[in-house]
């Protein structure tokens, strides 16, 4: 296949995977700027490389005018989150979309591969807008936490080094990472109320703050220099006690100082 008509084929499935990463990062913000936590803690994606297209193709025997109708993860998107819970989470908020309409699931939680590889695959088909009209594509999407992200990938290095057929003493010990893998997502599943609860509670201080700031900002143009600079010495002040309670009580009297700013600001102007 000449060079030029890959790029035809795999152009729109690089905006996808844009597209998709921009989506899902906004998701990420709607939740903490909802003061929520986000059960997605990151997200990557790639496109498939011309190379591994056709070592797939090769190996699972597809014709070339079949590629895109039977390779399902061409593109890809990676889900990263915190707890194994979230896992269910993110699918479940998937499957709501109007824009991702779901092909099939692959449940490797519940059947673990032999290897020990754990994840969350969907196959999902989204439509793009091409120069040439609409064009619905597949898409992979695989979710799992930090920990089974870091088995996944070590997992993957060694089976490119050894061209999938690995020594039995480095399978062993996969399979006892693996093992390790699975008890240390346990663990941290076992303190996960706490570790939310600390998160949301660092991420409405900072939405407090980034308030706050905007306002006494905003007061510098409306008001007097020397009120504005007691107010954020008082704004210092709480922030020290690290006591969210105190910056919530600021904030509110802020909001009515500076409301009270604006207001007289307009009464000037009529």
């Amino acid at each position: 296949m000449e060079i030029q008509l890959w790029r035809n084929i795999l152009c729109p499935y690089e905006l996808a995977v844009k597209e998709l990463i921009l989506k899902f990062e906004h998701l990420i913000i709607e939740h903490k700027e909802n003061d929520l936590y986000s059960p997605i803690e990151q997200v990557t994606g790639r496109v498939k490389s011309v190379s591994s297209i056709l070592e797939k193709i090769h190996r699972k025997n597809i014709p070339m005018e079949k590629l895109e109708q039977e390779v399902e993860d061409i593109a890809g998107i990676r889900i990263i989150c915190q707890f194994e819970e979230d896992i269910d989470a993110v699918a479940s908020m998937i499957q709501k979309r109007s824009d991702m309409e779901i092909k099939s699931e692959k449940n490797y939680l519940k059947h673990i591969k032999q290897s020990g590889y754990r994840s969350y695959h969907l196959i999902i088909y989204y439509t793009v807008e091409t120069v040439h009209g609409p064009k619905k594509l597949q898409v992979e999407i695989q979710i799992r936490t930090l920990a089974m992200n870091f088995w996944a990938t070590i997992e993957h290095s060694l089976q490119y080094k050894y061209k999938g057929d690995m020594p039995p003493h480095v399978t062993e010990r996969l399979a006892k990472a693996a093992d390790a893998i699975v008890s240390l997502d346990r663990e941290m599943s076992s303190v996960r109320s706490e570790i939310m609860d600390a998160q949301i509670s660092s991420q409405i201080q900072s939405n407090l703050v980034a308030d706050i700031l905007n306002n006494i900002e905003n007061l510098y143009k409306v008001s007097n220099q020397r009120e504005v600079m007691k107010i954020q010495d008082e704004f210092l002040r709480v922030f020290q006690t690290k006591d969210i309670r105190q910056l919530e009580r600021f904030h509110r009297q802020l909001d009515i100082i500076a409301e009270g700013y604006r207001a007289q600001s307009v009464s000037s102007k009529l």
